[in-house]
């Protein structure tokens, strides 16, 4: 509604606005990530990515709250990864 709208406007979204969407498995992962990088959006690291219209956007995994504390190894993965893959960052909390 705010960039559709018909008052004129001179800003674009930024990382300073951004949404979270937490996924119970990897095909939500995927579905989302896929849906969002359609037609112009672009991938970014560590799960984020940005839409078409510019809006950032993290998919993650609702397990990574429990996988994090488990092993410093965890992040190393995932600051590897554009979409984030549920089976590796489990091998990596192993």
């Amino acid at each position: 509604m705010i960039m559709d709208s018909s008052y004129p406007h001179t800003f674009d979204f930024t990382e300073g606005m951004s949404l979270v969407v937490e996924c119970q498995t990897q095909e939500e992962i995927d579905l989302c990530w896929n849906r969002l990088t359609s037609n112009g959006g672009e991938e970014s690291m560590c799960g984020w990515l940005r839409d078409r219209y510019g809006v950032s956007w993290q998919i993650t995994p609702t397990v990574m709250k429990e996988l994090l504390p488990r092993s410093p190894r965890v992040m190393e993965v995932m600051m590897t990864m554009k979409k984030l893959d549920i089976r590796k960052l489990q091998e990596a909390a192993e």
